[in-house]
């Protein structure tokens, strides 16, 4: 794990406040403090956590695994599904015994549940020993907060929005193989059911040379694998003129020297041209791995998403890529029980994984976000049928993939070796993201080899080469 710095345009302000802090937190504590950082939800939080660990670390905090032990406690929440913001209060108010124990412990809450009104009202008058709440456009000012809480006694709650993209933020990678890297934040696509692009706002591509730069130093770190983040990652540079869409970007990154796996998500179906199936084939580091999210085959309920492709479009998109890339893997997000949807709408979903035929599928029952058009759309269907309907393509699926799995059987397949199993066996992942399970040495730890698949038993079993 390390910390890393980028080119520095991060405000000059936050430096001071978080040197402030630095002299301030001994005499505060009486001790080294400690930070512990929970997330909840998407790989954009994920690396945006990253980077709240990092300003952490350069505030003076040692980072730890633990709420009991801790001294700075953050949420760093989501708002996509309300199983999330239940766990999140759930949690929060098991903090409150923490809070007596130690009277200095500061708590935060940030992110995208948080980013909303209604949610940091609750926490104001619910959740009185919460120290800081802000959302997700100015993480950056982390250090101030902290600061006012700290010199000054204050409560902040910050959900002021912008549409700055900031650069040089310390960052603190949780992986020493993997990292994320995100090139642009926000969403314009206003999906129905989808509350992303009320909470992040829109659409912000970052500075292709920032982002060049980034990927530069986690290779030198030793990352082997990168995934590019953004909310829709098909439409980055649309909006700035920077000259480079995310094709291009994708052959930049490629061409930087070193041996690593560049993968990406997520994308969005009207978004995907054939420019970028283009990039994805003649990119040897780019992994050939394509997840898409088709969420319905009905193009009656795709409309009611405002999702702007239909299922013969993205069809298309599907056979262009098989077209460039025989081997490529598919992977895709689906909603189940969306408001309208019919039995016979559904069907048509089954009707389209059948033809694809997806290695894996991220599947959800419909859940209602406040504020979203969808949460007031008439919704007639039981939960009851909904998680039949449910059951039944969960059942189709996995024929699917267990029938996708005899392809491997014989083929030696590059892996990253990612992860320690047991008994002198070793984990990876292929190119396509399948896990394989083979003897190895521990040495191959965070190395390219070649392995042979020979068998199937919950994971793909193979033989080093």
């Amino acid at each position: 794990m390390n910390t890393q710095v980028l080119e520095n345009t991060y405000p000059a302000e936050q430096e001071q406040y978080s040197n402030r802090v630095n002299s301030l937190l001994c005499e505060y504590y009486g001790y080294s403090p400690k930070a512990f950082v929970q997330t909840y939800g998407c790989q954009q939080n994920v690396s945006d956590s990253e980077r709240i660990k990092g300003m952490l670390k350069n505030m003076g905090y040692t980072l730890c695994e633990s709420a009991d032990e801790s001294d700075f406690i953050l949420f760093n929440t989501c708002a996509v599904r309300a199983h999330a913001e239940d766990r999140v209060f759930g949690n929060l108010g098991a903090l409150k015994h923490l809070k007596r124990r130690n009277p200095k412990l500061i708590i935060a809450i940030c992110g995208c549940m948080a980013q909303q009104e209604s949610v940091a009202e609750r926490i104001k008058k619910s959740f009185p020993y919460v120290n800081i709440v802000f959302g997700t456009h100015v993480k950056h000012r982390l250090p101030e907060f902290v600061y006012k809480v700290i010199a000054q006694s204050k409560r902040v709650f910050e959900l002021s929005e912008n549409n700055l993209v900031i650069e040089g933020i310390p960052v603190h990678r949780d992986g020493d193989l993997k990292g994320w890297l995100p090139i642009m934040h926000g969403c314009n696509n206003f999906c129905t059911y989808c509350i992303v692009p009320y909470v992040r706002g829109r659409e912000r591509s970052r500075d292709p040379e920032h982002i060049l730069a980034e990927a530069r130093q986690m290779v030198k770190d030793g990352f082997k694998e990168i995934t590019l983040l953004g909310q829709n990652v098909n439409s980055y540079g649309k909006e700035p003129n920077y000259g480079v869409n995310f094709a291009e970007l994708l052959r930049r990154i490629n061409d930087i020297p070193g041996d690593f796996r560049i993968r990406f998500m997520t994308s969005h179906p009207k978004d995907c041209t054939t420019e970028l199936l283009d990039a994805m084939r003649d990119c040897e580091k780019v992994a050939k791995h394509l997840h898409l999210p088709f969420q319905c085959g009905s193009d009656k309920i795709l409309k009611a998403m405002n999702r702007r492709y239909t299922s013969k479009e993205y069809l298309a998109l599907i056979d262009a890529a098989k077209q460039r890339m025989p081997d490529i893997s598919l992977t895709s997000d689906i909603i189940v029980g969306f408001p309208g949807e019919t039995y016979e709408d559904f069907k048509q979903t089954i009707e389209l994984i059948k033809q694809v035929r997806f290695m894996a599928l991220f599947t959800f029952i419909y859940s209602p976000r406040p504020n979203t058009p969808a949460a007031i759309m008439d919704d007639p269907i039981s939960r009851q049928e909904k998680g039949k309907w449910f059951n039944e393509l969960l059942a189709e699926q996995e024929k699917i993939a267990e029938q996708n799995i005899t392809r491997f059987i014989g083929k030696t397949l590059k892996v990253i070796c990612d992860d320690y199993g047991t008994d002198g066996y070793m984990l990876g992942h292929t190119d396509g993201n399948a896990i394989v399970k083979f003897k190895a040495d521990r040495s191959v730890y965070g190395q390219f080899v070649n392995v042979t698949i020979n068998g199937f038993e919950g994971t793909l079993i193979g033989k080093l080469k």
